[in-house]
């Protein structure tokens, strides 16, 4: 019985997460999770390339194209539904979807969001500006989370969190760049593998791992 899991990527821009999910599943470390296809948001997405250097299969749904999210939540729905998806991974993926495709897809979409969230989380909360906020306040640790996807920004259930220490010297990019290394691209294919070998439960909007 052929029980592998169709893991399609979204991404808007260099794709360094999807790269670490590629080098992951290379050493087996995506369980029994594929990745069969990367779809992006842009049409010079860098991860498109990436995605072509490793034999996956690419597509684009540009969202300059759309008037209005609902439309291109729906066509990007169709396109899942197309990609026979079973685990759909955001890798700085720069949309927020809307109910067509959260409602198709429940507790089947993760993303990964560099900090410690409630911290520094929500609408407009991406990129560097995530970092600049987290060293305005002086915090002295930030990290990451990947938490399932819903149509409300960084709401849907913690599965993993990594912490990361903050440094007096560390400027936006420097905290970006080892957010990155020590954390999200460490728990990111994690997640994905828990995920694919079905050992994530979520009961009143709380993540258990291990299984039912």
């Amino acid at each position: 019985m052929n029980n592998t899991k169709n893991i399609v990527v979204l991404a808007s821009g260099g794709g360094t997460n999807l790269q670490a999910l590629i080098d992951a599943e290379k050493n087996g470390g995506l369980g029994c999770g594929k990745i069969t296809c990367v779809i992006a948001s842009k049409p010079d997405a860098y991860a498109l390339t990436r995605a072509k250097e490793n034999g996956i299969k690419t597509r684009i749904l540009a969202r300059k194209d759309y008037a209005d999210i609902d439309t291109y939540s729906a066509d990007m729905r169709d396109a899942l539904l197309e990609e026979k998806a079973d685990v759909i991974v955001y890798a700085g993926f720069m949309t927020i979807l809307g109910d067509a495709v959260c409602d198709t897809f429940p507790n089947k979409m993760v993303n990964v969001h560099p900090a410690l969230i409630p911290s520094f989380c929500g609408k407009g909360y991406y990129g560097l500006h995530v970092h600049e906020e987290a060293l305005k306040k002086g915090v002295k640790v930030s990290g990451a989370t990947v938490h399932f996807v819903t149509a409300e920004c960084d709401a849907g259930p913690i599965i993993l969190q990594k912490a990361v220490e903050v440094l007096d010297t560390d400027t936006p990019e420097t905290l970006q760049r080892r957010i990155m290394e020590q954390a999200e691209w460490k728990i990111l294919p994690e997640a994905v593998k828990l995920l694919c070998d079905e050992k994530i439960t979520v009961k009143n909007g709380r993540t258990y791992i291990g299984g039912k």
